[in-house]
Order: C-alpha cells, then structure tokens, then sequence
C-alpha cells in the first residue's frame, strides 16, 4: 500500500483502497495545501470554487449550469465527506483502543513513542499529515542554536541585499536578521535543475539572489507553469509554515543562485514574524476597495511582496519627473501630492499612489510628501506590480489619481 495517503492501516475492498490512493489522494492533497495557504472564512464555499475551477477548464464542463456544476461539487464533497466520515471512526476506534492501553502504562509516560526515534531518512519522505508540531512531558522543545555556515564578507553583503528584497524577512530585527544569514547556504543553480519535487517533504525554503525559476503542476495531464519566481522571491516556504508536502516541481529557467535555509531555523527565528506579517497585511489589503474583487490566494500574494517603508514629516517619498520605478500604499499617516509647488491631493491610510508611471511608462507627474509626523508605506517593485496587479490595469487607470 502507498505511504501517506488517507486509507494507511484500515480495510477497504481492493476497488475502493485503488480509487482512495490513484483519483482521491491527489486532488485532496492539492486542495487541501490550497485551502490551508488561503485561510478563508468559509472553507466550503472555498473548496467549491476551488473545484469550480478545476473541473471548469476541463472539456465538456462549460456545458453544465451554473446550478447544475454547483450540484455536482457539492455531491462529490459529500461523497468525500462521507468517506472520510468512514476513516475518521476507523481512526477515533484505533485512538480508543490506544488510550486503554495507554491508562495501563501511566508510567511510560516519559518515553518517546517508538516513531520518533527513528532517523529522519528511515521514515517516509511525504508528510501526509498537515499539524503543528506538538510539545509534552516526553517531547521537551530543546534550546536552538542556529548554524553558523562561514561566508565571506561578499556573500554576507550579497546576502543582506537579497534578504532586504524579501518580505519573509522585512520584519526581522537586527540579532535575528544576523542569525539568519549565518543559517543560510548558498546555492548555485543551472539550467533545468529541479529544485524541489512535487510531493516531497520540505525541508528548506529558497530566496532567489539571482536568476528565476519557475512552478510547474500537473493540470489536465500536462505539466503546467503556476507561477516564475525571480530575484529575491521566496519559495518553498509553504511546506514549512504549514508543514505538508512539497506543492509543485520548481525548476530553474536560467542559470543563478539561491540561498537556502532549514526548517529548525526558520521556525525558530523566521516563522511567528512571517505568519503574523502576511495576516496583518491580509487583513490591511482586504480593506482597500481596489483589492476587493480579488480572490484570497492572489491577495496572499501581494502580501508577501510588499516592502514597508517608514517616513517622517517632510520627507519626500516620490520626486516629480524622477522615473517611477514603485507602486505605493499608505498604511498609516498622511500624505500629499505636490504639482510644481502646489498641493493638488491628499492621502489617507488605504490609499495608493504610484500607479500612473508604472501604467504609462512615465515620469512623475508630482512629488508626494508627509504631511504627519511620520507616515508608513508598503511599496512594491515594478515587476511585482506588473505580475500581480496587472489584471487590475483597467481598474487602476480608470480611477481618480491623476497625479503620480
């Protein structure tokens, strides 16, 4: 029987142990991983849409309904449901007879599981499971210290630029910032080299110094690219924040480099900053009516790109007739634009300047100021811009900011 999927140690006639692991497993797998990187509100309504999506590019489905399509998610579901149904009272009636056991042998309970101590490699490579880890009287999380892998002060410099372009790593302060550059690894890459496979375990996230690479899934039966990673991009990460197999094959499209870090140390230093960044911004983007036709998972993403920025009173963010090279967006403090030397608008948290050079290929049409006691903003790169909010253009350039 396979490893890691949903029918591991319980009895299913031949026919339907095949159907679990060839045509279940994977598309829970994939939905699961989606549903758990998005977070939404309501998972179900989520993981129609989801499957909406899925089944709708498929020939033949544009045929059905809308209702008829929704009919047809939701019996699968519950036909999901009810087998899982089925697993989960196999798992509950195994976890009762352990219990039994386990009031007999009260004083074992100081020793580890047998599982947990075998090594790393003897074990299943697939997490199956997505949980956090777990810490009790016979599993003591232990004092951490990072690696220190030697590097030369090129590659420190080098290093600290790249981190610097990353928002797993923007909220860092100075000592945890140190510790993470001497944990990280440099790697080279070439050409075609597979990064990370599909369905591994992960247990390193990358930050691009230079090059890109590129996300390929399965769709339809061809291997499809998701998403183009480039300089100072992070990827992998997802398998470790949420700790589940590997999402998709990333390969590399050029030549470049990348700078690895382990599991331990990210979630030592880098994790609990990283999660509480990308909620907070979550939370920020979904206030902004501009983002609001957007789905969770594109606005995850914009998350993670941004880069804040902080200024004080009379600093000038963006220069009239300097090349526009951001897109901006005021979290707290205000702003105003200036247009040879008179003020034409003002800006409140939420709103966002930045777009008209980016859109046009354009100069500066004003210089935007603080006009409170400090101001932060959350900046992004144009070839962020490009990638992420370019489906918006149309709604960007029809909206009342003519300035910057």
């Amino acid at each position: 029987m396979a490893q890691g999927t949903v029918c591991e140690g319980l009895l299913f006639a031949k026919d339907t142990e095949k159907y679990i692991i060839d045509v279940l497993d994977p598309i829970l797998e994939e939905m699961i991983t989606d549903v758990i990187g998005s977070q939404p509100e309501d998972p179900l309504d989520f993981m129609i849409d989801w499957l909406r999506k899925r089944c709708g590019a498929a020939a033949g489905h544009n045929r059905l309904s809308t209702l008829q399509l929704n009919s047809k998610l939701k019996n699968e579901l519950n036909r999901t449901a009810s087998m899982l149904g089925e697993i989960s009272s196999h798992v509950t009636s195994n976890q009762k007879d352990e219990e039994e056991v386990e009031e007999d042998d009260d004083d074992d309970l100081d020793e580890p599981p047998p599982e947990f101590l075998k090594a790393e490699n003897s074990q299943s490579k697939a997490r199956a499971s997505v949980s956090a880890e777990a810490y009790g009287a016979w599993n003591q999380k232990k004092e951490f210290e990072p690696p220190k892998i030697p590097k030369t002060d090129d590659q420190k410099a080098r290093l600290v630029d790249t981190l610097s372009k990353s928002f797993m790593f923007a909220d860092l302060d100075a000592a945890d910032m140190q510790s993470t550059i001497l944990a990280m690894k440099e790697c080279p890459f070439t050409v075609g080299t597979k990064v990370i496979e599909e369905g591994e375990s992960g247990d390193y996230l990358f930050v691009i110094e230079k090059g890109s690479l590129e996300c390929l899934k399965l769709i339809e039966g061809q291997s499809k690219v998701v998403r183009t990673c480039t300089e100072g991009d992070v990827f992998g990460e997802l398998a470790l924040l949420y700790n589940c197999p590997r999402a998709a094959n990333v390969v590399a499209k050029t030549n470049g480099i990348c700078w690895q870090l382990d599991r331990e140390s990210f979630n030592h230093i880098v994790k609990d900053s990283a999660v509480k960044r990308r909620e907070k911004y979550e939370k920020f983007l979904q206030s902004i009516t501009l983002l609001s036709s957007i789905d969770a998972y594109e606005r995850s993403q914009i998350a993670d790109a941004l880069v804040p920025e902080t200024y004080t009173m009379g600093q000038t963010i963006v220069k009239q007739d300097d090349p526009g090279n951001a897109f901006y967006i005021l979290e707290s403090g205000t702003l105003y634009a200036s247009k040879d030397d008179t003020r034409v608008k003002d800006y409140k948290p939420g709103d966002y300047f930045g777009e008209l050079a980016l859109l046009k290929n354009q100069p500066r049409a004003a210089s935007v100021i603080v006009s409170s006691e400090s101001a932060r903003v959350l900046s992004m790169s144009r070839q962020s811009f490009s990638k992420m909010l370019g489906s918006l253009s149309h709604l960007l350039s029809s909206r009342v900011n003519t300035y910057v």
